[in-house]
C-alpha cells in the first residue's frame, strides 16, 4: 500500500459558540474563539490518499485530479468564507477544526473513490500549535 498527500490551504473565519449559551458560558467553553465579532485562521488542509500503484502509470492517483477535486469540493466553499454562515456542509454544527476535518472527509470519499484511490487521512494545520487528523470512521 502507498500513501500520497496533497496540500492546499485556505482562509476562514469562525465563531465557536453555541447559540443558547449565554457570551459568557461560550467563552468559558471556547475562551477567545467565541469572540461574538469572528475571528480567522489561515488554514492548511493536507489529504492522503492510500492505494496500489498501478503498474503502467506508476501512480495509484494523479495528484492534479486530486487537486481539482479538493478545489471544487472544499476550497470553493470554505477559502475567504464564513465558515458558521457560508459554508452547506458546515451547517448546524460548531465549526471547530474536529468538524471541518471530520466534514471534508464526507465530502471527498466519494470523489476519492471514483478516482481509483482511497481516502486515507485528513489533516488540518489551524495553526502551528493546533494539528487535526481524521482517518474516518
Amino acid at each position: 500500500m502507498v500513501y500520497i498527500t496533497r496540500r492546499e490551504h485556505f482562509s476562514a473565519a469562525h465563531r465557536l459558540f453555541l447559540p443558547g449559551y449565554t457570551d459568557e458560558e461560550n467563552f468559558t467553553v471556547f475562551g477567545k474563539c467565541s469572540n461574538p465579532n469572528w475571528h480567522g485562521h489561515n488554514y492548511i488542509l493536507f489529504v492522503t490518499v492510500k492505494g496500489e500503484v498501478d503498474p503502467v502509470t506508476g501512480m495509484i492517483i494523479h495528484l492534479r485530479h486530486v487537486s481539482k477535486l479538493i478545489e471544487e469540493k472544499i476550497l470553493n466553499k470554505v477559502d475567504h468564507k464564513n465558515l458558521n454562515l457560508e459554508v452547506d456542509f458546515l451547517q448546524g454544527m460548531v465549526p471547530t477544526s474536529e468538524n471541518l476535518a471530520t466534514s471534508i472527509w464526507k465530502e471527498l470519499e466519494e470523489g476519492i473513490r471514483s478516482l481509483g484511490g482511497m481516502l486515507h487521512c485528513v489533516r488540518i494545520e489551524q495553526s502551528e500549535n493546533n494539528i487535526i487528523e481524521y482517518y474516518g470512521e
